[in-house]
This record gives structure tokens, C-alpha cells and sequence, in this order.
């Protein structure tokens, strides 16, 4: 920019000068930089030309901003926990509407315990996340998933949407083949529980078409995800529960910032996720400290105008990550 400043003052003095208007080539820390341009001119001629330069200045410099592109991209991904189960389809398609990237599916196993069938009052003490499907059985606990290889598959005959799995679950491995063929897009599977098989475990979800990433909880150091990053075969994706799993609405923890941290300076491209009580009054944070793929659930869903959630979210992130 000094160099166009410099010949711009060099061609109103030369011209006025001579009547002539020409910019020379100049050397500047040993890089040469030039411009020529020679033209009869009248005095009266080299404001015209001034501004000429300004413009041409001007769309440089425009031309240098719009080639600059982020190292990595913001991906805002509604979590579908907390959309309206009965209209599944209908919540994904206003999201993607609502300019959302991803769809977030958190899988997890819940238990179920009846206290006593054949009491006047017989009652079910559980978290139902799905009211989907309730088996009931005297006195016995019994595992069942939120979100499924069903839905998934019901979900993506109505969208082309990236289907972002999180499993929450201990066999992980036991998912893969289902959740590959139901259409599933990502599948992200707990570092706690894969500590033996990973390397197994990530090659199988590649071969079945899916992007493999990794979450750790909030007492799981960060360090446990490295080997996972820089594998021969690794990771895609990194995420970071910032509440700890397995209910919504739980307030954030600022201090899993410092896992985000690590992560982003050690791998400046890979995608970090940030899921657990994100939001207007959050995001400020987990961009800063280099999450740039976001989950809200209850933010997003339970306000007035998701649409504007979203793409505050999405602004965060883009102003807080470095550009080449």
C-alpha cells in the first residue's frame, strides 16, 4: 500500500512537472517492485489520473482480502436433541433453512426401571431423550438408543444434510456397519472407550463412508487424543464436550477452553468441535480459543429467531479465525 501511496505522489509531481506521467520501477528490501505507465498529459490531466491509481490501489487491495481464506472453516451444527421429535424431518430441513451446516445427532444408550408394576401408581423412573419406544419389563433395566440407525436412516430419505453422530456409547465398534448404511455422515466415538481398538476402529469407519472423529469427556486430558490426530490413519475431527454428556442444557465449562487451545495450536487445520451449552453468551470463547465447528441445542432451538442464533454463531467464528 506505501508503494502506491509513494507513486501516486511522484505522478502529481512529475506531472505537474513536465506534463508527462510516469511511474518507475522501485526497489524496496531488496524485492523489486514496478509499474509503468508513460502518456502525454496536461496538467488538468493528473488528477484524473490520481484517482485512476486510487481505483486500481482499491481494487487490489479488495482482490488481496477476498483470496485470503480461513485455515479452517466454521461449521454450525444444531444439535437435533433438542428439536421437536415428532416433526424430525421438518426441524432438519428448517435448520439447513436457517443456514445450519451440520446436523448434530447425539446417540447414546438410556436405561429404563419400573419401581413396581403392580402398584396403584405404577411409574417408569428414567430420562426418555425420544419417546419414540418404551419396553417395559417388572424389576429389569433395559438399554435402548436416543437417536438410532433407524432414524438416521428415516431422516436422511428427507435431507442431504451432513448427519454429525456423536455415540455415546461403550461397543462402538458394534455401530459402525449400521450407521454407515443408515447414512450417516460423521461418526465421532468416545477416546474412554476405544483406548485398545482406535486404529481398528477408524479404518473400519472410513471404510464404511463415514468421517471418523474422537470426543473426550471433561475429566479426559487432551493429551489422550494426540496419537489419535497423528496416526497413520487418523482422526478427522476433534470434539470437546464442554458439559458433561448424556443431558441438555447443562452450563458451560470455560475451562475446557484450554483443551481447545492445546488442540488449535498443535493442529493449526484440523475441525474442533465444541459441544455443550453453546450460545450467544459462550461462543465468544470457544471461538476464541479455536473451535470452529459449533453444536447448540436448546440456543438454538429454544430461541425466537434460531436463524439469527446461528448466524452469530457463525460470525464468531469467522472473525476469530486466522486467515492465509
Amino acid at each position: 500500500m506505501i508503494f502506491y501511496w509513494r507513486c501516486l505522489v511522484e505522478a502529481l509531481v512529475i506531472g505537474r512537472a513536465t506534463g508527462r506521467f510516469s511511474l518507475f520501477r522501485r526497489r524496496r528490501r531488496n524485492k523489486t517492485r514496478f509499474a509503468s505507465l508513460s502518456l502525454s498529459l496536461q496538467n488538468r490531466d493528473v488528477v484524473g489520473i490520481a484517482l485512476l491509481l486510487l481505483l486500481v490501489q482499491s481494487t487490489i487491495s479488495s482482490s488481496i482480502r477476498n483470496s485470503r481464506k480461513m485455515v479452517v472453516s466454521p461449521k454450525i451444527a444444531p444439535s437435533m436433541l433438542s428439536s421437536d421429535f415428532a416433526n424430525l424431518a421438518a426441524e432438519a430441513k428448517r435448520m439447513v433453512d436457517l443456514g445450519a451446516d451440520w446436523l448434530h445427532m447425539d446417540i447414546m444408550k438410556l436405561s429404563f426401571v419400573v419401581i413396581d408394576l403392580y402398584d396403584t401408581e405404577p411409574f417408569l423412573v428414567s430420562y426418555l431423550l425420544t419417546s419414540l419406544l418404551f419396553h417395559l419389563q417388572d424389576g429389569h433395566f433395559v438399554p435402548n438408543l436416543t437417536i438410532g440407525a433407524p432414524v438416521i436412516e428415516s431422516l436422511r430419505k428427507h435431507t442431504s444434510a451432513y448427519l454429525d453422530c456423536h455415540l455415546m456409547v461403550t461397543n462402538p465398534m458394534d455401530y459402525v456397519e449400521q450407521m454407515g448404511k443408515a447414512g450417516a455422515s460423521g461418526f465421532t466415538f468416545h477416546v474412554e472407550v476405544a483406548k485398545e481398538n482406535w486404529q481398528e476402529l477408524v479404518s473400519k469407519i472410513k471404510s464404511a463412508g463415514m468421517r471418523p472423529g474422537v470426543a473426550l469427556k471433561p475429566g479426559t486430558p487432551v493429551e489422550e487424543v494426540y496419537p489419535l490426530v497423528e496416526g497413520e490413519t487418523p482422526v478427522e475431527m476433534v470434539l470437546v464436550m464442554t458439559v458433561e454428556p448424556g443431558f441438555g442444557g447443562q452450563k458451560f465449562m470455560p475451562s475446557m477452553m484450554d483443551k481447545v487451545r492445546a488442540l488449535r495450536q498443535k493442529y493449526p487445520t484440523l475441525d474442533i468441535e465444541v459441544d455443550g451449552g453453546l450460545g450467544p453468551s459462550t461462543i465468544e470463547a470457544a471461538a476464541e480459543a479455536g473451535a470452529n465447528c459449533i453444536v447448540a441445542g436448546s440456543s438454538v432451538f429454544g430461541a425466537p429467531e434460531p436463524g439469527k442464533v446461528i448466524s452469530l454463531l457463525r460470525t464468531s467464528v469467522e472473525k476469530a479465525q486466522p486467515t492465509t
